[in-house]
């Protein structure tokens, strides 16, 4: 099939000085909000004790473990300021990722001890599926880097129980065992009930000689005969039973690797146990990615740095998807899916890495003239809203990259799908359900970058997160914004009707305007990059420039270990395409 991948057609143009010099307001915009989503990296990462106190203490923070653990560079961060909750911590406590350890991909993750030494904490029962599903969906092992002191008990409403809470991990656990995806497990620190199960849920567990894991603490067995209440009598007794199980706490590696065997290995430095992840990591089921390259890799003919020049941070300007698109695929080269047809949606073939990847998105400006057709001149089409030839185009693209086993990246910069009674006679209600079904059947990994609008329904059909089963991660950019609809249209639509009955009424409009302008700054406010990734809009926010690098990782990472498999040959998206 060399002849359909190899020096597939080149698209793009390199910018101009004039061009890069009339943007450069646009990307002073891009980076004040790059320059936002650092700072509150950094917070998350100072969070808690400062790292000179677990040093003094003869330890290594999470940070320092992941940075010793992956293989340098690699590491893409997840969640790094995910906070759903909006705990007064400002993290959930779990920091994690996709990385290569011994050149190969996994889910990373680990409880950062210096936040209350790795407790359960409010929101962090969410951030824990959001990483047993990637390494679900990517068919990838799990690292744990376990140092958690169980519950928050001052809280423990909020991590306890429910359908999501964080004991729902375990479960998931056994499912990922259950379909052949192991879990490594480097364990630190004292790690009871909660985080007893979390050390002993793991496929393979490698200890620190001073770690210990235990279904309960030495709290909770000194205070496990209460009398209805605490007297001196009472506190005597528990001040006795806490310096006993301080000084042998239980479930130490005496017990879990002398006698229950649970410990496969135990090891005297944190390092030590670090270099034993790197060396199973070697034993991890695996292809060479060269087994499913198409192509050599290839850098992009055009600098990734164009995109702070191309992709308008006013989200009322358009832009050129393509030529974005052109600095961050394999050698600036495509092989379009229907080309004309549709022509609010880009689908088409591309290379990462090398590898074969379908991409959907999302076209901005104004549409040819007479499209929509079914419109029949009633209104023109624009880009970034959904029509029915769109649809039908992504149903049949989607469709073809799950019989060909492609891995997917959306890019999504829609204002939702074309409604009132035309659209309904289009049949795009349905249309839009069809694709969400669609997405369903294909079972392949797929990737979402919120490049800017995230709205409406066509959120949810064009690959959002709520595609669960497939979805791996969703990434936001410093112009993503996503909103049910554009904080003037949300006002334009709770208030219309008060303003025709206070104008009737011969009464002062300003007061609902008042109203109006405030629920559009605050739909505004509550849309923007960071307030998106804290509630979990988005997986991460990235600056511009790594882009690729999750792009590559998500494609590696999908195609290291398949759970099926369609010989190049046997592909119909490049046949269909070249006809």
């Amino acid at each position: 099939m060399h002849p359909y991948f190899k020096n597939m057609p080149a698209f793009g143009k390199a910018l101009s000085d004039k061009k890069k010099e009339k943007a450069l307001a646009n990307r002073q915009a891009i980076e004040e909000v790059e320059a936002l989503i650092a700072a509150e990296v950094e917070r998350v990462k100072n969070a808690g004790l400062p790292a000179e106190m677990v040093h003094k203490r003869g330890q290594m923070t999470i940070w320092d473990r992941i940075e010793y653990l992956v293989d340098p560079g690699s590491f893409r961060p997840l969640h790094t300021i995910y906070n759903p909750r909006q705990n007064e911590e400002g993290t959930t406590g779990v920091v994690d990722g996709l990385a290569k350890i011994n050149g190969k991909w996994c889910v990373v993750a680990g409880f950062d001890n210096k936040v209350m030494a790795g407790a359960w904490i409010a929101g962090q029962a969410e951030n824990q599926l959001r990483i047993t599903d990637l390494a679900k969906r990517l068919h990838i092992p799990l690292v744990w880097l376990v140092n958690c002191s169980g519950v928050k008990l001052t809280e423990q409403q909020e991590v306890y129980a429910d359908r999501r809470g964080n004991g729902t991990t375990f479960f998931r656990h056994a499912e990922l065992e259950k379909l052949g995806i192991p879990i490594l497990a480097g364990i630190y620190g004292t790690n009871p009930a909660g985080g007893g199960y979390q050390g002993i849920s793991p496929t393979y567990l490698i200890a620190h000689k001073d770690c210990n894991i235990a279904v309960g603490g030495g709290g909770i067995v000194g205070g496990m005969s209460p009398k209805g209440g605490f007297d001196v009598e009472g506190a005597e007794q528990l001040i006795e039973a806490t310096r006993h199980f301080k000084e042998v706490p239980p479930g130490s590696v005496n017990i879990h690797y002398h006698t229950t065997g649970f410990f496969k290995e135990v090891h005297d430095t944190e390092q030590g146990v670090l270099d034993s992840l790197k060396k199973h990591m070697a034993q991890m089921p695996a292809y060479d990615l060269d087994f499913f390259r198409v192509d050599e890799p290839k850098a992009p003919a055009f600098p990734i740095d164009d995109l702070y020049s191309l992709v308008a941070f006013n989200q009322k300007l358009s832009y050129d998807f393509e030529e974005c698109l052109a600095r961050l695929v394999d050698g600036s080269e495509q092989m379009e899916f229907r080309a004309g047809y549709g022509p609010e949606i880009y689908c088409g073939l591309v290379k990462i890495s090398g590898l074969a990847v379908g991409v959907i998105a999302n076209r901005q400006g104004f549409l040819p003239a007479g499209y929509p057709a079914y419109a029949e001149g009633a209104y023109q089409g624009i880009g970034g809203k959904l029509y029915r030839e769109g649809l039908i185009k992504m149903n049949e693209f989607v469709t073809l990259c799950g019989r060909d086993r492609l891995p997917i990246i959306w890019f999504q910069d829609t204002s939702g799908i074309d409604v009132g009674d035309i659209a309904e006679k289009a049949e795009l209600l349905g249309l839009g359900q069809s694709l969400i079904y669609s997405i369903e059947q294909t079972d392949v990994p797929q990737m979402l970058v919120v490049l800017r609008k995230g709205t409406a329904a066509a959120h949810y059909v064009m690959g959002g997160p709520t595609a669960n089963n497939h979805n791996a991660f969703t990434l936001g950019t410093p112009t993503t914004e996503i909103y049910v609809m554009h904080g003037e249209t949300a006002a334009a639509a709770s208030f219309s009707r008060r303003l025709v009955k206070e104008k009737d009424a011969g009464k002062d409009l300003q007061p609902v305007i008042d109203k109006m302008n405030a629920l559009a700054q605050e739909y505004y406010d509550k849309s923007r990059p960071g307030y998106c990734a804290i509630r979990g809009f988005v997986d991460e926010v990235v600056k511009f420039k790594d882009l690729r690098d999750y792009m590559v990782a998500f494609t590696e990472a999908a195609y290291q270990n398949p759970r099926s498999i369609c010989p190049h040959h046997h592909m119909m998206i490049p046949r269909i395409i070249k006809g």
